[in-house]
């Protein structure tokens, strides 16, 4: 009866983390980026202050998060 009680109240502690935990909200972007001409986009990285665009020409973006505005460009060889 013991391990019953305390299986059945691990599965509702779960349910209620994982209910807690996926309400967060999703992190807010500018509602448009300009993205330098002939740029495809192959990923996108979100961090606290920016966010960072992968292209496929090889090249990684850095815009301001709350702005949108391109603050560098970094060249990545393959």
């Amino acid at each position: 009866m013991t391990l019953t009680g305390v299986m059945i109240l691990g599965v509702l502690v779960i349910i209620f983390l994982l209910v807690t935990r996926l309400q967060a909200q999703a992190p807010k972007l500018p509602e448009e980026i300009t993205l330098p001409d002939g740029a495809q986009v192959e990923a996108v990285t979100v961090t606290a202050t920016m966010f960072l665009v992968v292209t496929q020409e090889g090249r990684i973006l850095v815009f301001d998060r709350l702005t949108g505005a391109l603050t560098g460009e970094v060249a990545v060889t393959r």
